[in-house]
């Protein structure tokens, strides 16, 4: 049986997750992958859930990833990463952007917020990898809006692709 690699990313609506997800799939294809994603927006534009599912290998027949079998996790917040933790292989790598947004059940008090979440990953996750995010798109771009771009580099290091192919999608993909 060939090899079939799973990647989730999440994170919230407004983040550019289904943008990321669009440009690692033309990564994917670009490298002569058989490619299969889904998206699920949910309440994505009043700042929901976003997930997106990614498969790749010599031959993939469905894009729905099973918990427990996710190779890579990209998140965009760190309480989506605690969200689809169960999706994590034992041994897979989790790319967690250090960033809070605080769902709307916080925000009115009916619910708190897991300030402990990289803590809380740390002692679940063989391999944690955590990026300031906007702090990088700020330094490197001068927009925080390139997040999702500086969160794709960090998870671009764990896939063994080279880096002009990165380059062509994205420059192809995403808007000056």
């Amino acid at each position: 049986m060939a090899k079939v690699t799973n990647v989730l990313l999440v994170g919230v609506g407004g983040q550019g997750t289904i943008l990321a997800t669009k440009v690692l799939a033309g990564v994917l294809q670009d490298e002569g992958y058989d490619v299969k994603m889904s998206e699920v927006h949910g309440m994505s534009q009043r700042g929901g859930s976003v997930v997106s599912f990614v498969r790749y290998g010599d031959r993939v027949y469905s894009p729905l990833v099973e918990q427990g079998t996710a190779d890579l996790i990209l998140a965009f917040e760190k309480l989506e990463a605690l969200r689809w933790l169960p999706y994590l292989k034992a041994e897979g790598t989790m790319v967690v952007n250090d960033l809070e947004i605080l769902p709307a059940p916080v925000l009115l008090g009916k619910a708190s917020y897991p300030y402990n979440a990289l803590e809380i990953l740390a002692g679940k996750v063989r391999e944690l990898v955590t990026v300031k995010a906007a702090q990088l798109a700020e330094e490197k771009a001068g927009n925080a809006r390139t997040q999702n771009i500086v969160l794709l580099g960090a998870l671009a290091k764990r896939m063994g692709i080279a880096p002009g192919t990165w380059e062509r999608v994205i420059r192809a993909s995403v808007p000056p």
